[in-house]
């Protein structure tokens, strides 16, 4: 069973379309979460994966209002969390129920809530090098997200 897989990305869109797959492949209640430096391209791929939801309209960084909730084939609420300066402060945003519900949770900056993270997510690490390019780093915490990784090797291909 895969639990890790790293592709490289040449550019922001290769980085949108895979969020747009992802986004195809996940299912209710399931969690994503986003690490990287600022400008690695978080936000970039939150709107191809809100594509791959079904998302229609604009989708933007959350950073000031924290939450936006869309609507596509299954909610899609896009937590962004770089502005907290407490993970305990996270506890009043009711991310119990994100977590737990019916829609796709993605978390930017997911990295600084620590233990209020629920036990299984799909935790995607973008990086960039101005010599080697953009990098996400997918790892699954837990079966679930293991066979996402699966159907996700399969659509990619031997680079992934």
């Amino acid at each position: 069973m895969v639990t890790a897989v790293q592709i490289r990305l040449k550019d922001a869109g290769a980085t949108r379309e895979l969020g747009r797959v992802l986004g195809r492949l996940l299912g209710p209640g399931d969690v994503v979460i986003l690490t990287g430096e600022l400008g690695a391209g978080k936000t970039t791929l939150a709107q191809g994966l809100a594509q791959g939801l079904g998302v229609s309209g604009t989708v933007t960084s959350p950073t000031f209002t924290l939450i936006q909730e869309h609507q596509g084939r299954l909610p899609f609420y896009h937590i962004d969390v770089y502005r907290l300066e407490d993970p305990e402060a996270a506890l009043e945003l009711g991310l119990e129920e994100y977590f737990y519900g019916q829609g796709v949770t993605l978390v930017e900056w997911g990295e600084r809530l620590g233990e209020l993270l629920p036990p299984e997510y799909l935790e995607v690490c973008l990086e960039y090098d101005a010599t080697a390019g953009r990098r996400a780093t997918l790892t699954a915490r837990g079966q679930r997200y293991a066979r996402i990784l699966e159907e996700l090797k399969q659509i990619a291909g031997p680079g992934a």
